[in-house]
């Protein structure tokens, strides 16, 4: 994650309601824009073990969220896969 104004604009983007920050749109569309980013940095510093560790995590988690709402609310699943160009 680049700073807080992306990180604004993405709760912005995904909110579901005024005053949502934790909702799993906006925890999936978070955790993807900091997989993106570390995987920018991977590419640079392809010895950064640390950094591939964490970003194995953050790959984990989101597996696990997109699981939780194609369970719970499968409409707002396929949306949330189409906005973010995810594959599954």
């Amino acid at each position: 994650m680049k700073d807080k104004e992306t990180k604004k604009t993405i709760i912005e983007k995904f909110k579901q309601h005024p005053g949502d920050t934790g909702s799993s749109f906006v925890q999936i569309a978070l955790v993807s824009e900091r997989i993106s980013y570390l995987s920018d940095h991977l590419k640079k510093h392809t010895k950064d073990f640390h950094s591939r560790r964490g970003l194995l995590l953050l790959v984990g988690r989101r597996r696990r969220l997109l699981s939780y709402l194609k369970k719970k609310d499968p409409q707002n699943y396929t949306k949330v896969l189409k906005e973010l160009k995810l594959k599954k």
